[in-house]
């Protein structure tokens, strides 16, 4: 894959720490070729980390893609510099009479917050909307698929009584859907979530359907396939030691109600290294997701 980044973008020194070939994924507009464009609404407190996630997960794809990162105005981020988002992403406004092949939403700190309560809702919302009519394929993430099915389908989400934390197994209930070609019967998926939604309120609306769950997590893929939307209640994207991270900045916050994330260190042990049982599935979705829903789709 090739990208439309800039050399200096902050990202690539993540990536180039895991030996990524980083020559190889900058596209310069003299390689022009046919190509699909990405755009990625990063609503992530750690943005940097997140644009690494999001590079690293596409990288896999054989097709050239222009990647826009996008930012609300109606929100100031308090852990990214706004200099490195004037720099390096592109603000709603700038993109709203564009269209793109693929776009995503990531999640955000705001879970416990009732969605109008949320600073940028109003904002947001318009993005939701102008996703539908301007993107060939959505990919919405955990609390931003949340928000999604709040805003389409008046799904509620639930305050858990602990927060969800950790590596679960998942069963693909269609294998047939192109989105699951090439999964195993059993793969595995990040959570790290204080809310959730429940399967009797999706089974409400005709338009959703559930293509994934499991009894730890319940629902982690919803697909309104009509209109080409995906909402996953996961971290499929999550580097490695992201869950590593969190556990650390919550307990340095003194939040010793959260458990050590499960199925995560061998043996529950922070002193061992994570074990990684996500990675192949997420490459596989993210390439799924490209060709199939983003590229295919633009050749029918």
């Amino acid at each position: 894959m090739l990208l439309n980044i800039p050399h200096n973008f902050p990202a690539l020194k993540l990536l180039a720490k895991e030996q990524f070939s980083i020559s190889d994924l900058i596209l310069t507009k003299k390689e022009a070729k046919p190509h699909l464009k990405v755009a990625v609404l990063n609503l992530m407190p750690l943005k940097i980390d997140t644009e690494a996630d999001m590079i690293r997960i596409m990288s896999n794809s054989p097709l050239y893609i222009y990647l826009d990162f996008i930012y609300l105005e109606s929100h100031t981020p308090k852990n990214t510099p706004m200099e490195h988002i004037q720099e390096f992403y592109k603000s709603f406004s700038a993109i709203k009479n564009d269209k793109y092949d693929g776009f995503i939403v990531t999640g955000a700190p705001v879970e416990l917050f009732p969605f109008e309560e949320v600073g940028y809702w109003k904002e947001l919302e318009a993005v939701f909307n102008w996703a539908r009519k301007s993107v060939t394929s959505t990919l919405y993430i955990c609390w931003g698929a949340q928000a999604a099915l709040h805003h389409f389908h008046g799904v509620p989400k639930y305050e858990l009584e602990k927060k969800l934390f950790g590596v679960y197994p998942h069963t693909v209930i269609d294998s047939s859907f192109p989105l699951f070609r090439g999964f195993d019967d059993v793969f595995y998926v990040p959570h790290s979530r204080h809310t959730t939604i429940l399967k009797k309120d999706i089974l409400k609306h005709p338009e959703l359907t559930i293509f994934s769950e499991t009894e730890e997590a319940g629902i982690y893929l919803i697909a309104d396939t009509s209109r080409k939307e995906f909402y996953i209640t996961g971290h499929s994207e999550y580097a490695p030691m992201a869950l590593h991270k969190e556990y650390t900045r919550d307990m340095q916050k003194g939040l010793n109600t959260v458990d050590v994330p499960y199925n995560y260190y061998p043996n529950n042990d922070l002193n061992k290294k994570p074990l990684v049982l996500w990675r192949s599935h997420s490459s596989l979705l993210f390439t799924n997701w490209l060709h199939y829903f983003c590229y295919c789709s633009t050749k029918e």
